[in-house]
This record gives C-alpha cells, structure tokens and sequence, in this order.
C-alpha cells in the first residue's frame, strides 16, 4: 500500500519509536512505586504513554491518592531513569538506516515529542543522532501537548513543509491522534500499546519496525 501523498518531510516521535526508553520508564516507575509500597500497573502505565508530564501527574494522583508525594516520586523516578540511561538505551530497529535514507533523499526531519528537552540530550544524545534533526519540537517549547495537534503543527512549521505533506511516525496512541489531528500522513509503530481499530483508522500505515517504514519511502512514496 503506497502512501496518499508525496512525502516532503518526516516528523518522529521519540519515546518508544526511535529508542526503547519506555520499557525504561515503566520500571523507573514500578521500582518508585515500590519504594513507597505500592504498585504501578502495566495498564495504568498504558494511560501515561504519550503524554505530556502534567497529564500523567494526573494519572499519578488519580492511581496513589492526591496525599501522595508526587514531587519526592518523580524525583525518584528520575534518578532510576539517569541510572538507566547511563547503561544505555537501545535504538529501535532501522532507526540509523531510515535517517540515512531520509539524507540521501534530501528529505528533512524533525522531532515532536512530550519530553523535555534535557531529556532528549539524554536520553538520544549519546547516540549522536540528535543533529540529524532540524528541529526539536519538546514540551519546553509548546502550550499544549499531545493529543492536542501543537507539537506536530510546530515540527511542520520549523520544517517549512506543510502539515499534510508530512509523514508523521508514532508508537503512541495519543502521539496518533495528535498526528492525524495535525493532518499529517501518520504510521503507528507500535512498541508497548498495541494498535486498536481507532489507531487502524487515523493512520495510513501500522508498521512492523522502522525498517518498514524505509521500504515504503524506497518504493517511490516521497517528493
């Protein structure tokens, strides 16, 4: 299946889509939880996926009860999050040979995602990608995160490509709907949510890996 339209830029999510960070996260999660004895549920975590830190503090207060500290948890979530991405975190599968492609076709891309921009030093930094993108597009920078369209309509307007041009690659639900809400041409990669018929309906693609997505702009889907 081809693509509805030419592609004249790339816009990628980065939680879950271009580095295995989230199964980082959820255990950054679980072990906060556990050091205050309690539990984070895989389904509650599902909730958080994609959005941005406001909204899944919500979660947060909705899961353990609004006396719970909330900061003293991030905190300790955080610093399992620095230990983990001081070991490393893993790219996702076809990340390296899909920027290539994007190079040598001379398309340009960019990043939308819900986290900081600290963490996106942090947590891609190390893999030296993070210049392959010409633009940034993190909460820092937006009034309002995904699934509100913002964060997709800034990446387009940094890239000087129009929102319909765009092909929009996410693994999260609510970066889907943010995307598609954008009117980006979107492809779901899932990685820890699996795609639901209202994820089969906004995107034009659910692909297998980065290396799929590669494949179809090799097949003539790009400007």
């Amino acid at each position: 299946m081809s693509l509805p339209r030419p592609v004249r830029a790339v816009v990628f999510d980065m939680d879950g889509l271009l580095v295995d960070s989230e199964t980082l996260v959820f255990a950054a999660l679980q072990g906060a939880a556990a050091g205050i004895d309690g539990e984070l549920p895989f389904e509650t975590f599902q909730r958080m996926v994609g959005l941005p830190q406001a909204a899944s503090d919500l979660i947060l207060l909705e899961h353990f009860g609004s006396s719970f500290s909330l900061e003293g948890f991030r905190d300790e979530v955080r610093e399992r999050m620095h230990e983990a991405l001081v070991a490393g975190a893993c790219l996702k599968a076809g990340v390296v040979e899909l920027l290539d492609h994007l190079d040598q076709i001379g398309l340009p891309c960019a990043i939308a995602t819900s986290s900081s921009l600290e963490s996106v030093g942090r947590t891609l930094g190390p893999s030296g990608l993070v210049p392959r993108f010409r633009a940034l597009i993190t909460r820092d920078v937006i009034i309002h995160g995904k699934p509100h369209p913002e964060p997709f309509l800034r990446a387009a307007e940094a890239l000087d490509v129009d929102p319909a041009d765009c092909l929009a690659l996410e693994d999260s639900h609510n970066g889907v709907r943010a995307a598609h809400a954008a009117g980006m041409m979107t492809i779901m990669v899932p990685d820890l949510l699996d795609p639901t018929e209202e994820m089969q309906a906004l995107c034009v693609r659910i692909a297998a890996d980065l290396h799929e997505v590669e494949a179809l702009l090799r097949d003539g889907a790009s400007v």
